[in-house]
Protein backbone atom coordinates (compact mmCIF):
# COMPACT_ATOMS: atom_id res chain seq x y z
CA UNK A 1 0.00 0.00 0.00
CA UNK A 2 2.92 1.91 0.54
CA UNK A 3 1.32 3.77 3.44
CA UNK A 4 4.70 4.37 6.04
CA UNK A 5 3.20 4.07 9.88
CA UNK A 6 5.07 5.76 13.08
CA UNK A 7 5.14 3.30 15.59
CA UNK A 8 2.02 4.39 17.69
CA UNK A 9 0.18 3.81 14.33
CA UNK A 10 2.02 0.49 13.94
CA UNK A 11 1.20 -0.60 17.03
CA UNK A 12 -2.61 0.22 16.49
CA UNK A 13 -3.29 -1.28 13.34
CA UNK A 14 -1.26 -4.57 14.45
CA UNK A 15 -3.43 -4.41 17.73
CA UNK A 16 -6.50 -4.37 15.41
CA UNK A 17 -5.45 -6.98 12.74
CA UNK A 18 -1.87 -8.57 13.26
CA UNK A 19 -3.60 -10.98 15.92
CA UNK A 20 -5.95 -11.98 12.84
CA UNK A 21 -2.62 -13.43 11.63
CA UNK A 22 -1.56 -15.47 14.16
CA UNK A 23 -4.29 -17.85 14.38
CA UNK A 24 -4.55 -20.83 12.45
CA UNK A 25 -4.77 -20.89 8.76
CA UNK A 26 -7.73 -20.15 6.97
CA UNK A 27 -8.76 -20.62 3.62
CA UNK A 28 -10.89 -18.10 1.77
CA UNK A 29 -9.57 -14.44 2.59
CA UNK A 30 -10.00 -13.13 -1.07
CA UNK A 31 -12.60 -11.56 -2.38
CA UNK A 32 -12.72 -12.01 -6.15
CA UNK A 33 -16.19 -10.44 -6.67
CA UNK A 34 -15.03 -6.73 -5.54
CA UNK A 35 -16.41 -6.88 -2.32
CA UNK A 36 -20.01 -7.38 -4.10
CA UNK A 37 -21.06 -10.68 -2.86
CA UNK A 38 -24.60 -12.01 -1.55
CA UNK A 39 -28.05 -10.70 -2.40
CA UNK A 40 -28.08 -8.10 -5.38
CA UNK A 41 -31.01 -6.22 -6.32
CA UNK A 42 -31.81 -5.27 -9.93
CA UNK A 43 -32.82 -1.79 -10.81
CA UNK A 44 -35.84 -0.81 -10.97
CA UNK A 45 -34.99 2.07 -13.61
CA UNK A 46 -32.64 1.48 -16.99
CA UNK A 47 -30.11 3.10 -15.41
CA UNK A 48 -28.05 1.01 -12.80
CA UNK A 49 -28.70 2.45 -9.15
CA UNK A 50 -25.98 4.04 -7.14
CA UNK A 51 -27.35 2.94 -3.85
CA UNK A 52 -30.21 1.40 -1.88
CA UNK A 53 -33.69 2.27 -1.87
CA UNK A 54 -33.55 3.07 1.67
CA UNK A 55 -30.26 5.52 1.92
CA UNK A 56 -30.43 6.39 5.22
CA UNK A 57 -31.26 3.00 6.98
CA UNK A 58 -28.32 1.70 4.68
CA UNK A 59 -25.97 3.94 5.61
CA UNK A 60 -26.59 3.63 9.04
CA UNK A 61 -26.90 0.22 9.03
CA UNK A 62 -23.15 0.29 7.79
CA UNK A 63 -22.23 2.77 10.12
CA UNK A 64 -22.96 0.78 13.34
CA UNK A 65 -21.99 -2.51 11.97
CA UNK A 66 -18.44 -0.97 11.07
CA UNK A 67 -18.20 0.12 14.64
CA UNK A 68 -19.39 -2.91 16.01
CA UNK A 69 -17.04 -5.07 14.65
CA UNK A 70 -13.92 -3.11 15.95
CA UNK A 71 -15.82 -2.81 19.38
CA UNK A 72 -12.85 -4.64 22.11
CA UNK A 73 -16.40 -6.15 23.49
CA UNK A 74 -17.67 -7.90 20.58
CA UNK A 75 -17.68 -11.54 20.38
CA UNK A 76 -16.15 -14.02 17.72
CA UNK A 77 -19.76 -14.78 16.78
CA UNK A 78 -20.91 -11.36 16.34
CA UNK A 79 -17.80 -10.45 14.15
CA UNK A 80 -18.12 -13.28 12.19
CA UNK A 81 -21.94 -12.27 11.36
CA UNK A 82 -20.51 -8.65 10.42
CA UNK A 83 -17.70 -9.64 8.09
CA UNK A 84 -17.95 -10.91 4.44
CA UNK A 85 -18.09 -14.47 4.45
CA UNK A 86 -17.14 -14.13 8.21
CA UNK A 87 -17.34 -17.75 9.08
CA UNK A 88 -14.21 -18.49 6.79
CA UNK A 89 -12.44 -15.98 9.44
CA UNK A 90 -13.65 -17.28 12.65
CA UNK A 91 -10.21 -18.60 14.01
CA UNK A 92 -8.32 -15.20 12.83
CA UNK A 93 -11.32 -13.07 14.46
CA UNK A 94 -11.24 -15.24 17.52
CA UNK A 95 -7.45 -13.90 18.62
CA UNK A 96 -9.31 -10.41 18.59
CA UNK A 97 -10.87 -11.09 21.92
CA UNK A 98 -7.68 -12.00 23.97
CA UNK A 99 -5.18 -9.86 22.49
CA UNK A 100 -4.90 -6.73 24.93
CA UNK A 101 -3.58 -4.31 21.86
CA UNK A 102 -6.74 -4.88 20.21
CA UNK A 103 -8.85 -4.72 23.25
CA UNK A 104 -7.32 -0.66 23.35
CA UNK A 105 -8.86 -0.10 19.49
CA UNK A 106 -12.02 1.25 18.09
CA UNK A 107 -13.63 2.45 14.47
CA UNK A 108 -15.31 5.55 13.59
CA UNK A 109 -16.95 5.63 10.41
CA UNK A 110 -16.61 9.58 8.99
CA UNK A 111 -18.04 8.86 5.97
CA UNK A 112 -20.57 6.33 3.80
CA UNK A 113 -20.28 7.01 -0.40
CA UNK A 114 -22.58 4.76 -1.97
CA UNK A 115 -21.11 2.35 -4.89
CA UNK A 116 -24.07 0.51 -5.79
CA UNK A 117 -27.22 -0.66 -4.20
CA UNK A 118 -25.17 -3.61 -2.67
CA UNK A 119 -21.55 -1.93 -2.03
CA UNK A 120 -20.43 1.48 -0.56
CA UNK A 121 -17.25 2.88 0.33
CA UNK A 122 -16.15 3.85 3.94
CA UNK A 123 -13.92 6.31 5.30
CA UNK A 124 -13.17 5.81 8.61
CA UNK A 125 -10.89 6.35 11.36
CA UNK A 126 -8.83 3.47 13.72
CA UNK A 127 -8.33 4.70 17.63
CA UNK A 128 -6.28 3.71 20.18
CA UNK A 129 -8.35 4.29 23.53
CA UNK A 130 -10.42 6.85 21.61
CA UNK A 131 -7.64 8.84 20.23
CA UNK A 132 -7.13 8.86 16.29
CA UNK A 133 -3.95 6.95 15.31
CA UNK A 134 -5.13 6.59 11.57
CA UNK A 135 -7.31 8.79 9.94
CA UNK A 136 -9.46 8.60 6.48
CA UNK A 137 -8.81 5.25 6.04
CA UNK A 138 -10.86 3.68 3.26
CA UNK A 139 -12.53 0.38 3.24
CA UNK A 140 -15.59 -1.16 1.82
CA UNK A 141 -18.97 -2.21 3.09
CA UNK A 142 -21.25 -5.26 0.45
CA UNK A 143 -24.98 -5.95 1.51
CA UNK A 144 -24.98 -9.66 2.07
CA UNK A 145 -27.60 -12.04 3.34
CA UNK A 146 -29.69 -8.83 3.72
CA UNK A 147 -26.74 -7.85 6.81
CA UNK A 148 -24.11 -4.50 5.69
CA UNK A 149 -20.90 -6.14 6.54
CA UNK A 150 -16.93 -4.90 6.46
CA UNK A 151 -16.02 -6.38 3.23
CA UNK A 152 -13.17 -8.96 3.42
CA UNK A 153 -10.76 -7.21 1.03
CA UNK A 154 -11.35 -4.31 4.08
CA UNK A 155 -9.99 -6.79 6.71
CA UNK A 156 -7.00 -8.09 4.18
CA UNK A 157 -5.95 -4.04 3.43
CA UNK A 158 -6.13 -3.92 7.38
CA UNK A 159 -4.20 -6.95 7.47
CA UNK A 160 -1.20 -5.76 4.94
CA UNK A 161 -1.15 -2.65 6.31
CA UNK A 162 0.27 -4.20 9.80
CA UNK A 163 2.89 -5.88 7.39
CA UNK A 164 1.85 -9.32 8.16
CA UNK A 165 0.01 -11.68 5.82
CA UNK A 166 -2.72 -13.54 6.09
CA UNK A 167 -3.40 -17.26 4.19
CA UNK A 168 -5.86 -15.94 1.07
CA UNK A 169 -5.32 -12.42 1.69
Amino acid sequence: MGLVLSGRSRIAVWGAAAVLVLGPAVAGCSDDSGGRTGKTSSPAASAPATAPADRAAAQAEIEQNWVRFFEPGTSTDDRVKLLENGEQFRALLDGMKSNPLARQTAAKVTAVTFTSPTGATVTWDLLESGTPVLSALKGTAVLQDDVWKLSASSLCALVEMSDAAAPGC
